[in-house]
């Protein structure tokens, strides 16, 4: 097995949650890079050495005298924690002083009658009843107003069949070397895939400081890639949504690949639908008008199986069932036996997050990012109010309202341009007849008003606490040599950045705002990188590839990451605690770390900030990078048997609880 390497096989890996597809976007709108440059260069900061005119470059001036602050003074973090040792093994590792209990791991049962896992005798049945994969958003809806009993609402994006199923991958002799070889999925398997999908729903209540799963509970719930929801708002009943199993074109079944999500300030669950080219196959029929839709979309890419086994996923059979997913699916926790609803108001494209905060006049604002090379970060504002007198009255406010794309400017200004049928190019003449066809093609609409192309757009969080907005730029390796100077000095950008919105008069719902570029990732003692860390970041404190964030009750910033690994970083994924404000802005800290192969979804906080949930996405995905294991990992030969290190059990995506061995709040 030592001849074994990484391309000898062909896995469904994390590559395809990571989105390393081709750049798509055909325009050519200004990159977010290109804004960075000219505007440091206006005013003035491209002095010195190269790695000097990096950092100038790369974030704020208040940063760069907040980094010198850091570097002298003492006590100026918002977090107090002995940071974790970055690193690369096949456990997890948190604080001193903190737990991180593993509360729900795939294949757990849900309900009282659900059986136990069983990883030799799947079942799409038991899968349907059962902690789905590869969990990634992660969101608690206190019941009763408690911070210790409430609803943990879980997306699951994907699946790794060759972790997930045992007998698929086979040693065979290739032009006189091993290699690995994955077998097609049978019907069975792909069942059990799309009941692994979707999301879980689950009552959890903390007994003794430590969290349970309660398996009675009357509101657990599993959604999955076959439960019938429906189309609403402006899309429902277009005719570019209707197929030969619903002529009506207002029922679905199933929601995919949910990555970042949210809970709205009425407390609903809403999905993101993110990478949802890899699930369709086939060709369209020849001269079908979805041609251009759906290749600004990467459709098809065919990932998965499934369109061997069910028509809808194949193109040339149902040409509009793409167009029935990409939205944001909005779910009434309160009752297991509601229709999911999406809320096609809010666009379609790679959703990532659904983050929301509520206005000064009420309306609801929600920051969605485009997670896709040189894609764009939105944000959808209710026409209606929120009303927290009268739950009714939030029912449907999610299908009325105002989607906008952000346009950077060079002189740190944002706009927030409306996505709205009429207006500027959005006419018949450039194809749009209506706001369903504007918002079924929001990419495209986006492209024509010259929305600002940005590095992989993931989570993006609003801060109610000092009233900024963070946006997670994971990366972009697609960016080219001849776009190098002096202010963005790395082609094939690996390790991503973050951007600072603050919206003019402090209102969310606002068109306007200001900007700047909290932090550039990476190695910060590699000067050809040009990270921007604080200088009181400790060799532990930087990472690459931000992805999910979170805010507590008080206001910090906490980001976990996506792509760190052996190879580039030498240490895993985490969690790290981010200053954004006083001395100590832009001083990182690492707080939690996975085990090998894996990325850390989530987080999110309880409400009195004493429990951390996170998910362990994808453990023991890859293994080639690491030097001790040094090989393709799959279901038979593991690098990592996490969380439950039998030699029965496959490695299993799972969420964590993590609190204060003396019951106090984290990082404090």
């Amino acid at each position: 097995m030592s001849d074994q390497t990484q391309d000898e096989i062909r896995f469904r890996t994390s590559l395809l949650e990571e989105n390393e597809g081709p750049a798509i976007n055909p325009t050519d709108n200004r990159t977010m890079g290109e804004i960075i440059a000219a505007r440091f260069s206006r005013r003035g900061f491209l002095k010195g050495s190269l790695a000097v005119s990096a950092i100038a470059a790369t974030v704020s001036p208040l940063a760069l005298m907040s980094a010198d602050e850091a570097r002298a003074g003492e006590g100026g973090s918002a977090f107090v924690f002995d940071e974790v040792e970055a690193g690369i093994d096949d456990k997890h590792h948190v604080a001193a002083g903190y737990d991180a209990d593993v509360l729900l791991r795939w294949g757990d049962p849900l309900f009282a009658d659900a059986p136990d896992f069983d990883p030799a005798k799947q079942t799409a049945e038991a899968q349907a009843r059962q902690f789905g994969y590869n969990n990634d958003f992660v969101g608690y809806i206190p019941l009763e107003g408690s911070a210790e009993h409430g609803l943990l609402v879980v997306n699951h994006e994907y699946t790794n069949p060759h972790l997930m199923f045992p007998g698929i991958v086979k040693v065979v002799e290739k032009d006189g070397k091993k290699a690995l070889e994955q077998a097609p999925l049978t019907k069975e398997q792909v069942d059990i895939e799309m009941a692994a999908h979707g999301g879980t729903i689950v009552e959890i209540r903390k007994d003794g400081g430590k969290w349970q799963v309660v398996r009675d509970g009357k509101l657990n719930r599993r959604v999955t890639a076959n439960t019938e929801m429906a189309l609403s708002g402006p899309v429902a009943g277009h005719d570019r949504v209707k197929t030969n199993a619903d002529p009506s074109g207002t029922k679905v079944l199933g929601t995919i690949n949910n990555c970042a999500g949210g809970v709205t300030p009425w407390g609903t669950y809403v999905m993101a639908e993110e990478n949802i080219h890899g699930y369709f196959s086939g060709a369209l029929p020849e001269g079908n008008k979805e041609a251009e839709n759906y290749k600004r979309l990467g459709i098809p890419e065919g990932s998965y199986e499934w369109g061997a086994h069910y028509d809808r996923f194949d193109l040339a059979k149902e040409p509009n069932e793409p167009n029935r997913f990409g939205w944001i699916v909005e779910v009434d926790v309160t009752d297991p036996n509601s229709t999911p609803k999406k809320r096609t108001a809010l666009g379609r494209f790679k959703h990532e997050g659904a983050e929301s905060i509520v206005a000064k006049d009420g309306r609801v604002v929600f920051y969605l990012g485009d997670d896709e090379r040189f894609d764009y970060v939105y944000k959808f504002v209710t026409a209606g109010k929120f009303d927290p007198a009268n739950p009714a009255a939030n029912k449907d406010l999610l299908d009325e309202g105002t989607l906008h794309v952000a346009k950077f400017a060079e002189d740190g200004g944002v706009e927030w341009l409306p996505i709205v049928f009429g207006q500027g190019p959005l006419t018949a003449e450039n194809g749009f007849n209506s706001q369903a066809d504007v918002l079924i093609e929001t990419r495209r609409a986006a492209d024509l008003l010259g929305a600002t192309k940005m590095d992989r757009p993931e989570d993006i969080q609003p801060n109610g606490v000092n009233g900024k907005v963070y946006v997670m730029l994971t990366n972009n390796t697609k960016r080219k040599d001849d776009q190098i100077d002096a202010a963005n000095p790395r082609a094939k950008n690996a390790f991503g950045h973050m951007i600072e919105i603050a919206e003019e008069g402090g209102d969310f719902a606002a068109t306007k705002g200001k900007w700047e570029v909290l932090l550039k990732c990476g190695d910060p003692s590699v000067a050809d990188v040009g990270a921007s860390f604080s200088t009181a970041t400790t060799a532990n404190g930087w990472f690459g590839m931000p992805d999910n964030c979170a805010v507590d009750s008080a206001g910090r910033l906490w980001v976990a990451t996506d792509g760190n690994n052996a190879k580039e970083t030498g240490r895993t994924d985490g969690l790290w605690a981010v200053d954004t404000e006083g001395s100590a802005r832009a001083t990182s800290k690492l707080f939690f770390r996975v085990p090998v192969g894996a990325e850390l979804c989530g987080p999110q906080f309880a409400p009195d900030d004493k429990t951390a949930f996170v998910a362990v996405q994808h453990p023991g995905d890859g293994g080639t990078d690491w030097e001790p294991f040094g090989r393709p990992s799959y279901y038979e030969d593991l690098s990592t048997r996490w969380p439950d290190f039998k030699p029965d059990m496959p490695v299993r995506p799972s969420v964590v609880a993590i609190t204060k061995q003396d019951g106090g709040k984290i990082g404090v």
